[in-house]
């Protein structure tokens, strides 16, 4: 029996009496994941990215961990909300205009003494100081620098489009405005390198594109290493007091965490390894949280119908935004069909050995986005569910 099969074994074992649709984590891959990027982080601290995870229950099991430490989110509602339930360091990931949060977060000092927000534009400070409804707590505010490699005199641009600060002097006047500004104080950076940390270098079949994008990578880590090195030095002649400076992602925690001018490293996608971490060279994960959907049909030799099933991720759309088809081993998509909305036929030879009622597992594309469309995870420790606990949907929240 191969470790897949065994693993199948398992998981149908521990949900016999559950029926499918249902999604689970298998807590001893998401615990060796998580000794993982810890190991790769080499002591630096992992703050916890949550749209990776969207699960109070895990986030708060992996920072129970040694060298995990605070939250990284994705909304300002979420980041009081989850203030609110304890978390001491949640740092907001994105720039928000949630008028009515800030409001919050401005008249309670508990909330603002625990939530940093990202700021790449002082036109962001003045929505947050109309916003503030009277609230005169000082918001903390980390700096975001855009991390994109540009070639050619800045004509080919490599790398996700987010802040616009890109030079050390773009990022230090930001910080002065700040400094300048009553009610607001900097307190980090953050620069989030996707186009390293959130592309896999080893695309199956395509040994010239892993090539190019080996390359590109390279270039990339070089040149930011020296710039994100530049940029804290002017911003800590600005702000000496700058408690940290945050960088990375799952597929880059090792390349990131040696850079001395990181303080700590992001990541979340890597405790649950979806599939677009299949093509990394750098690491290898457990694929830990997985979905099950239920054999309704058999239409023929060698298919089955599941369903539903249909739930892509986000991102430019194209098959890797699908889920894969991952247990029993061999099943894939009707090229015609695809994974559907409410059904999805599958094709291969162990097809002919599922029944109705029988599960099909699968692996989501992307970390978090599977929990959107559950409302609980089921948590499976050896052949077992030992909880089930609320995914944020489950808890009535759909912050994005």
């Amino acid at each position: 029996m191969t470790a897949r099969a065994a693993d199948r074994a398992r998981y149908d074992r521990a949900t016999a009496h559950l029926d499918a649709p249902l999604a689970i984590v298998d807590l001893d891959a998401f615990d060796a994941n998580a000794d993982d990027l810890v190991r790769r982080a080499g002591g630096k601290p992992i703050r916890v990215a949550s749209k990776s995870v969207r699960c109070r229950a895990l986030l708060e099991r992996v920072l129970a961990r040694d060298g995990f430490a605070g939250i990284m989110s994705f909304t300002l509602a979420e980041s009081l909300w989850l203030a609110r339930s304890g978390f001491e360091d949640v740092l907001l990931a994105y720039p928000s205009a949630d008028r009515a949060a800030y409001a919050e977060l401005a008249g309670d000092p508990k909330l603002a003494a625990a939530v940093t927000v990202m700021v790449d534009d002082v036109a962001q400070l003045d929505l947050i100081d109309a916003s503030r409804g009277g609230g005169r707590e000082v918001v903390r505010v980390c700096l975001e620098l855009d991390t994109s490699l540009k070639l050619l005199g800045g004509r080919v641009r490599v790398g996700a489009r987010r802040s616009p600060l890109h030079s050390p002097a773009e990022v230090a006047d930001v910080a002065r405005a700040v400094v300048r500004r009553p009610g607001f104080e900097v307190v980090g950076i953050m620069a989030y390198e996707g186009h390293v940390a959130g592309v896999g270098d080893a695309v199956a079949g395509r040994p010239l594109r892993s090539r190019a994008i080996r390359l590109m990578q390279a270039a990339a880590k070089r040149e930011l290493a020296e710039r994100r090195a530049e940029v804290v030095r002017a911003v800590r002649a600005v702000v000496p007091a700058l408690e940290f400076v945050n960088g990375g992602g799952t597929g880059s925690v090792q390349h990131t965490a040696a850079e001395d001018a990181v303080t700590e490293i992001a990541a979340g996608s890597g405790l649950y390894v979806p599939r677009l971490f299949d093509n990394y060279t750098s690491f290898r994960g457990r694929p830990a949280a997985l979905f099950a959907q239920p054999v309704v049909r058999r239409p023929g030799v060698g298919v089955v119908t599941v369903l539903g099933g249909g739930y892509p991720a986000s991102g430019a759309a194209g098959p890797d935004r699908s889920p894969v088809p991952y247990l029993p081993e061999g099943l894939r998509y009707d090229p015609q069909e695809g994974a559907g909305e409410v059904q999805t036929p599958l094709l291969g030879t162990p097809a002919d050995d599922l029944l109705i009622g029988d599960k099909v597992w699968f692996r989501h594309a992307k970390a978090g986005e599977l929990c959107e469309r559950f409302d609980a995870l089921h948590l499976v420790e050896g052949d077992a569910v030992t909880a089930t606990v609320p995914t944020y949907r489950g808890e009535g929240h759909t912050f994005l």
